[in-house]
């Protein structure tokens, strides 16, 4: 009689290598993120008001409550105010880049670096990679959003061609900047849109650095008022941007306008206040004047470093000359330097001091990689992969216990 013995054959699922398993978290964490944007976009836009969070009282109601202890500091009255050199603080560059993305008051610190914020992180990491393939020294900086200007998240806008595309995804950033950036060329995957009228930009970074976060959005609204009352909506923009550099120099802002030779100029302004604002309209933008006492350098110039700090106008006629110099920010190379103007001209930086810490390049890159697949491919794959290995090891333990 010939007995029959069948063994059991013991099958053990192994789980999948690290390595898919980080994939499926990552591309959890990016569906959960996306989610959250889609019904965060849902709402309105919001416009570049000042930060209704503890940390950034508006000044209206700073001086509504009887306290100035937040200007004092941080604001208009701060005593490192006029106390430094304007002139040729901004390094040189030919091409300004901005990204429309979520508002002011809820970007972190470094924009550039944070994993909850996939778009901006990842063409800043292109950015950086393919920087000396541009023919033209370029500066890439965040911009708020905002629906009365036609401005949502992943549009960018491009100075001094004037240009905006519309809808950058975080599949589509390695073609825009081979593209338009490195190539010269339109981008392929977009429509290009020509801008009109003149753009400016306020920097109310709050979590970068308190300065612009208090100075910021009071400068906006201050502007939005003026461009109201002297019916210029059609003819000027304003919305925030991140840091561009300089928080010293807080108000810190940027307007692209049309100069005196009709070419398109981007001039940076520093130690602005709101008694300034009406000025900038009238005679900066609307006669393309520049107001020295303010002014920092401008984009394609190269401005020679002065000594002469600003001049301070008083309400009298009097004017006030501060002859004490804090010293400049320097590099580790002794040179000076604003921290978001540096070799990769990306100015969304930000951290407590000037020093950018190394990324991890090997997450840093797979984030990237992720970034160019869309969900479905990932977990096809790792399906795919799952399903083979442990069909792999199933049979082969099955013929080790024949």
């Amino acid at each position: 009689m010939i007995r029959n013995i069948s063994r059991p054959v013991r099958v053990i699922l192994f789980p999948f290598p690290s390595f898919f398993s980080s994939l499926l978290q990552i591309q959890s964490r990016k569906q959960a993120l996306m989610t959250s944007t889609t019904e965060n976009n849902s709402a309105p836009i919001s416009s570049a008001a000042p930060a209704e969070n503890s940390s950034a009282p508006s000044y209206a109601a700073v001086v509504a409550a009887g306290n100035d202890d937040v200007d004092s500091k941080f604001g208009f009255k701060r005593p490192e105010m006029y106390q430094s050199s304007l002139a040729g603080s901004v390094h040189p560059y030919q091409r300004h880049v901005f990204l429309c993305y979520k508002s002011h008051d809820s970007w972190p610190d470094r924009l550039e670096a944070s994993v909850e914020d996939p778009l901006p992180q990842l063409l800043a990491a292109a950015f950086k990679a393919r920087n000396k393939d541009m023919k033209v020294k370029t500066l890439l900086t965040i911009c708020e959003g905002r629906e009365d200007l036609e401005l949502t998240d992943g549009d960018v806008l491009i100075f001094p061609e004037m240009i905006k595309y519309r809808g950058l995804k975080e599949s589509d950033v390695d073609g825009f900047i081979d593209d338009v950036l490195v190539n010269g060329k339109p981008w392929a995957a977009g429509v290009q849109e020509v801008l009109s009228g003149s753009y400016v930009f306020v920097c109310a970074h709050n979590k970068r650095d308190r300065r612009c976060g208090v100075c910021g959005p009071i400068l906006i609204e201050k502007f939005k008022e003026e461009i109201e009352s002297k019916n210029l909506k059609s003819q000027v923009s304003v919305t925030a941007c991140s840091h561009v550099g300089g928080h010293k120099y807080a108000g810190n802002m940027i307007i692209f306008s049309t100069n005196a030779e009709g070419e398109i100029a981007g001039h940076w302004f520093g130690y602005v206040t709101p008694d300034d604002v009406s000025d900038l309209l009238d005679r900066h933008i609307g006669k393309g004047e520049i107001i020295e006492r303010i002014w920092r350098g401008q984009m394609g110039g190269v401005v020679e470093k002065t000594d002469r700090v600003p001049e301070v106008k008083l309400s009298n006629g009097s004017s006030i000359n501060h002859s004490e110099e804090k010293p400049e920010e320097k590099g580790a190379n002794g040179s000076s330097f604003t921290c978001c103007q540096g070799a990769t001209g990306v100015s969304c930086c930000g951290g407590g001091d000037s020093t950018v810490k190394k990324e991890q390049k090997g997450a840093a890159n797979l984030t990237k990689w992720i970034g160019k697949w869309e969900q479905r491919d990932v977990l096809t794959t790792i399906a795919v992969v799952g399903a083979v290995t442990t069909v792999a090891v199933a049979f082969a333990y099955f013929r080790k216990s024949r």
